[in-house]
């Protein structure tokens, strides 16, 4: 079965070395799925197997105690692992997210990046849970949350094998 390179990775690898791209590919993504625009996330890497998302802490993301709000982090995690996984994730095959485990180690109280990275290159084929672990990191490199999103990866209906 042969795979053609997914259209949002060719994305990401034409605009992120313009000046603007990555401001711009953030804003495209954030066009198709709104709600993620809600933090303001700038995409930092993305390559096949990992995707670096970045936030700024601002009042908006914030809870009452002035720290980063857990749902934030939540939106910030699966948004890397989403985009991750559609970088990943073969042309002949779907994703969708199916579960998530969060834990929340300490306070965000800085601006914030989640890295969602996969140890290994899975093999893509019958349908599958791909879980991806996503580390959410303040701007002292202390992981403030850490979170697993569980992935179902299928094959497209129309994918045929040739």
């Amino acid at each position: 079965m042969t795979t053609q390179p997914n259209s949002v990775l060719e994305l990401w690898i034409r605009l992120a070395a313009m000046p603007g791209g990555k401001w711009l590919f953030t804003r495209l993504i954030c066009l198709k799925a709104p709600y993620f625009s809600s933090v303001r996330p700038r995409f930092v890497a993305l390559r096949p197997g990992y995707c670096e998302v970045a936030i700024r802490k601002r009042r908006a993301v914030t809870n009452h105690l002035g720290t980063v709000h857990a749902i934030a982090m939540c939106n910030m995690a699966e948004l890397a692992a989403g985009i991750m996984s559609e970088a990943t994730v073969p042309s002949s095959h779907r994703w969708i997210p199916k579960g998530m485990t969060v834990e929340y180690l300490k306070k965000a109280g800085t601006s914030l990046r989640a890295v969602a990275e996969l140890a290994a290159m899975p093999a893509f084929g019958p349908p599958a849970e791909l879980p991806v672990p996503v580390s959410v990191t303040d701007s002292h490199g202390e992981e403030v949350c850490r979170a697993v999103i569980r992935m179902w990866v299928s094959p497209k209906k129309d994918a045929r094998p040739r």
